[in-house]
């Protein structure tokens, strides 16, 4: 048993697309939660920028004696996973991609046309075609960077036109010129715009990285003995700029007015 929280950071607040999973699945679990908001997006930054970012948010959160670093972010699992194991080898430390791959090579056929969407920097990477078809190379795999949806999404601008618009424009030629008919939400902000993607294409079949990396912190701290008992404590949230947005999408995605969830600005200097 362990009662030490556990660590998730995100580039924004999309990572937080993962915690009502981590509140179901593990109530006793504590949770701190750091969003680079002052930052983001990290999607179209240098790799070194994001690395450097990265490495504070990492020392940050061990700081606070966390027993798990969850990476709730795919630029950064695609740059900076294995940068923050070395760093922290007694930690141990989950991102989002494997699990994810693990669910499109267990789900998906070689009948499927996957459409991958993502940051510009995680689709350069091509970290989600190297996970998935090393183990399952007859599946077709196409991918689309969609670079304007973590600003819109920050800014609160989904459930409107001008998003439905935007998602049409990256999406609707890419769906039909590849026949597409399995979506990757390859960003943990991109789960907000489930029901937007599923009212365009409702044929579509969504896979949601945000709820994988939920269900690999599970077994990963299963395997480990790592899994905190009953306990009396307060999930933490915190932010590099507290923006009214970010209060408001906690609220949102966890379903609490701000009077009942501990929030704590942090500010980390560059």
């Amino acid at each position: 048993m362990d009662n030490r929280p556990i660590g998730f950071f995100d580039s924004g607040l999309g990572g937080l697309t993962s915690i009502p999973y981590i509140m179901k699945m593990l109530p006793d679990e504590q949770i701190i939660f750091f969003g680079d908001t002052a930052r983001t997006p990290y999607g179209s930054k240098a790799v070194s920028t994001i690395k450097q970012f990265t490495m504070q948010i990492g020392e940050f959160l061990v700081k606070n004696d966390v027993k798990m670093i969850v990476i709730a972010c795919n630029t950064v699992s695609a740059t900076c996973l294995e940068d923050l194991r070395k760093a922290f080898p007694d930690i141990p430390v989950i991102g989002v991609i494997s699990p994810t791959a693990k669910v499109v090579r267990d789900t998906c056929t070689e009948a499927d046309r996957i459409g991958i969407i993502a940051t510009k920097v995680t689709i350069n990477t091509n970290a989600y075609e190297e996970k998935i078809l090393q183990k399952a190379p007859e599946l077709h795999l196409y991918s689309k960077a969609c670079p304007a949806f973590v600003p819109l999404i920050e800014e609160g601008i989904i459930d409107n036109e001008i998003m439905d618009l935007t998602i049409r424009y990256y999406l609707d030629d890419f769906i039909k010129e590849n026949d597409i008919n399995t979506l990757v939400l390859g960003c943990t902000h991109y789960p907000l715009l489930t029901e937007n993607i599923r009212r365009l294409y409702p044929e579509m079949k969504v896979i949601n990285s945000s709820r994988e990396a939920a269900v690999a912190v599970q077994i990963e701290l299963e395997k480990r003995g790592m899994l905190a008992g009953p306990n009396i404590h307060e999930n933490v949230f915190y932010a590099s700029d507290l923006s009214e947005n970010f209060v408001n999408m906690i609220q949102t995605i966890l379903g609490k007015e701000k009077e009942e969830l501990n929030i704590q600005f942090k500010n980390l200097d560059i």
